[in-house]
């Protein structure tokens, strides 16, 4: 039957290509089991290092609706490297990030990021350069 009055005139395309349109999941397990490869074979290239990087603050989120919850934050204040005897270069050097920007507003976040440093520090093991003059606070031979 025809279109009456003034609307479009029907012109249905039924013969497009869609399984061009169409995105499928089929690679997903390869997809699985190459990113497990993957960071299994970072976790052996950064050897003796934490696979998740450098060590890092728990600070509590902003806002009210969130400030219940804490995570992981982006670096150590200076208060708190201060507090377990550390400047920023050395901490850097033996995988604490520092965040010179970060301030601390109550005295028990502190006391438990310098308890986290502390923790991290009776566990750290930092190998020489020189093996035969090794520097204070590195591993010696034995």
């Amino acid at each position: 039957m025809p279109a009456k009055r003034n609307s479009m005139v029907p012109n249905a395309h039924f013969h497009k290509y869609w399984q061009k349109n169409v995105r499928t999941w089929f690679n997903q397990p390869a997809r699985k089991e190459r990113r497990r490869a993957a960071r299994k074979a970072k976790a052996v290239s950064v050897a003796p290092r934490p696979i998740a990087g450098p060590l890092r603050p728990i600070v509590r989120c902003p806002t009210q609706q969130y400030n219940m919850r804490m995570r992981i934050g982006r670096g150590f204040s200076l208060d708190e490297l201060k507090a377990v005897n550390l400047n920023r270069n050395r901490a850097r050097q033996i995988g604490i990030s520092v965040d010179h920007r970060r301030r601390n507003l109550t005295v028990e976040s502190v006391q438990r990021n310098v308890a986290r440093l502390k923790e991290y520090l009776s566990k750290v093991i930092v190998f020489p350069r020189n093996p035969s003059k090794p520097k204070k606070g590195e591993a010696t031979a034995e």
